[in-house]
């Protein structure tokens, strides 16, 4: 998601699920003035709804940004024919990584009765 559609949903304010483990960080006093700013300017929001959402689409960033690191193997070709290399990169890591955190993440939710 990028901050110009962050923007729009809070507007809209929409909820995601959240995980069970809680996370404490002390802010730089430009970070958290700004924050307090967000806040005054979305005052549907908290400020721990706007850092959430905030870092959730600083991570969408940083993953779209790794770069593609191309390897030997062929995985597929292009419309043109061209073939397509499997990236050796940083993003397949992160993308298993990620995957494996999230069902750990999922099984400690408590469960809907």
């Amino acid at each position: 998601m990028s901050f110009k559609e962050l923007l729009e949903s809070w507007r809209e304010n929409a909820a995601q699920p959240h995980t069970a483990t809680q996370y404490a960080v002390r802010l730089p006093v430009d970070a958290a003035a700004r924050l307090a700013a967000l806040a005054e300017m979305f005052p549907g929001r908290s400020a721990e709804q706007l850092i959430t959402d905030l870092l959730g689409a600083a991570l969408q960033e940083v993953e779209t940004s790794m770069p593609y690191v191309a390897g030997r193997k062929v995985i597929s070709n292009d419309e043109q024919g061209d073939p397509i290399y499997e990236d050796v990169g940083l993003t397949p890591r992160f993308i298993e990584l990620t995957r494996k955190n999230r069902k750990r993440l999922e099984a400690e939710l408590p469960k809907a009765k």
